[in-house]
């Protein structure tokens, strides 16, 4: 990739201008072998392949192969083009201007034209579970085929770090799905890979898409963008939740790629000539969130108690087997916005605090449900873990055990039946500051404030986070948010997780990320 492909920093010069004309590359990517099936083995349910509707990894995992968008990010994370072929910000910083692609075709064989991104646009400011990036928008439009406009309210410095994430990124789908409703979406986009068949709980199938237009302004891939190939007939996604059956089917080799290896099993593999483990460290931040409107959880004393009984070490070691790192916050050591405020409310670990703000929040013995599930083995022993930290403390925790596409949608939509939540953040820090924060604002609100009202604080903090041209500013904001999280108890992060994935060794150029891709990877036969 050359410099002038990247944006470099999110804050905007005075005038943006990202364009795709250059001199002749070197030659870019060719698969050195083509043919076969990589059957990869995911540890989590998919719930949904609708990536406008769904924040889970595991939808990520299948979806980012299948579908594009406007702009990406870069294998370090850095905002590039995907689906644009140059974009140009006004010296007001208030019009963005993409040209598109040419050429490009959706897996039903359809070109690509701004109608489509029209429509993309229009039905995530619908039903995007991340519309809030839209919020400072006034308008989109397209005035030919190729050429797409998008103008703002007001500048925001932050708007192109919003609109290349991929947490739950703007996909690009035919015009006729712009009324598709929530999870009901076709999946047809501009990938590398097309969809052959879902069968929930079992497996995805995907198939490569020899309609597929590689992007010319690139030479390999990077990120979930650059220059995409297909070298593989097909994608056997498998759901193999128990972490043994993973190992073993690696071992055999019926099995050429896994998303997790347990820690306890990497020193076996090793020593396997035949099994290549790629680390990943810092996955992603084990966390629990809380429902502060449902009692006892409601009370922010009792929330106190709650975080003053646990022992992070204890938690993450039995979560992770010992694979893990503190970490105070959101996001990591050596990050740009890395800070430890709130440390103060991190691994207190004292029974004695926690049974007094117990006796200040009038706790009678309600109670305390945990909400987990088994799919992701980190997430389950975190809990086993936390609940026996908090009886020894005299609440009365209870496990509630589902499996991870249940436990999400409970999580989004019920407003009672739980208390702590347990998940991962993973892909929010990697993308930064902003993407992780965006959780604890309107509409997405994790914490699920009481009566529905938002802490005006936590609003303010965003918002200055977002508009704030001063990048020292912003960071200011940033820590001055994680401390009131973490004061308020609307979060409760354990520490980070390193992943340990693996392939079969004849699977070559495979690279851990942060989902995994499927494109430029071969299969010596």
């Amino acid at each position: 990739m050359k410099a002038w492909m990247r944006l470099g920093s999110v804050a905007a010069p005075a005038v943006l201008v990202l364009a795709l004309a250059s001199p002749a590359l070197a030659a870019p990517f060719s698969c050195p072998k083509k043919g076969g099936d990589l059957v990869f083995a995911g540890e989590a349910k998919v719930n949904s392949l609708d990536q406008m509707a769904s924040n889970t990894i595991s939808t990520r995992n299948v979806a980012m192969n299948i579908f594009e968008s406007l702009m990406t990010r870069d294998e370090n994370f850095n905002p590039i083009l995907e689906l644009a072929d140059s974009m140009t910000e006004s010296p007001d910083h208030l019009t963005y201007t993409f040209k598109i692609r040419e050429g490009v075709k959706f897996h039903n064989g359809k070109d690509l034209t701004t109608a489509d991104v029209v429509a993309s646009f229009d039905r995530y400011a619908k039903i995007g579970i991340e519309r809030s990036n839209l919020a400072n928008v006034e308008k989109w439009e397209a005035p030919d085929k190729y050429t797409f406009v998008i103008r703002m309210k007001k500048p925001q410095p932050t708007f192109i770090e919003d609109l290349s994430s991929f947490s739950v990124p703007i996909v690009i789908i035919p015009s006729e799905q712009r009324d598709a409703d929530p999870l009901r979406l076709e999946p047809i986009g501009t990938g590398p890979f097309q969809l052959v068949e879902y069968v929930a709980d079992s497996h995805v199938k995907l198939k490569r898409y020899e309609g597929y237009k590689p992007n010319p302004h690139f030479e390999e891939r990077t990120g979930f963008g650059g220059y995409k190939v297909g070298c593989v007939d097909t994608v056997t996604y498998r759901i193999v939740t128990e972490p043994g059956a993973r190992v073993a089917g690696l071992e055999t080799g019926e099995l050429m790629a896994v998303e997790d290896v347990p820690t306890k099993s990497q020193a076996a593999l090793k020593n396997n000539k035949n099994v290549v483990l790629l680390g990943l460290q810092n996955f992603w931040i084990q966390i629990m969130l809380p429902n502060t409107s449902f009692p006892p959880t409601d009370n922010l004393a009792f929330r106190k108690a709650v975080q003053a009984a646990l022992d992070m070490d204890e938690i993450m070691d039995a979560a992770t087997d010992g694979a893990y790192r503190l970490n105070v916050g959101f996001q990591y050591p050596g990050g740009a916005f890395y800070t430890d405020a709130g440390k103060e409310t991190y691994n207190i670990k004292n029974k004695e605090l926690a049974k007094k703000y117990l006796q200040e929040a009038g706790y009678k013995g309600e109670p305390l449900i945990l909400l987990t599930n088994k799919d992701y083995t980190s997430m389950y022993n975190a809990a086993l873990v936390v609940s026996e930290q908090l009886k020894a403390a005299g609440i009365n925790a209870k496990l509630d055990v589902v499996d991870w596409p249940t436990s999400v949608q409970r999580q989004m939509n019920e407003k009672t039946g739980w208390n702590f939540f347990f998940t991962g953040y993973g892909t929010q820090p990697a993308l930064g500051a902003l993407a992780t924060m965006k959780f604890f604002t309107p509409p997405q609100n994790v914490y699920y404030p009481k009566d529905g009202k938002s802490d005006p604080d936590l609003v303010a903090l965003y918002a200055e986070m977002s508009n704030n041209p001063d990048i020292a500013g912003r960071k200011a904001a940033f820590a001055k948010m994680q401390q009131v999280i973490l004061e308020r108890v609307y979060a409760v992060p354990f520490g980070s997780l390193t992943k340990v994935q693996a392939t079969r060794a004849n699977v070559k150029n495979f690279k851990p990320f942060r989902i995994p891709r499927f494109s430029n990877v071969w299969i010596d036969q």
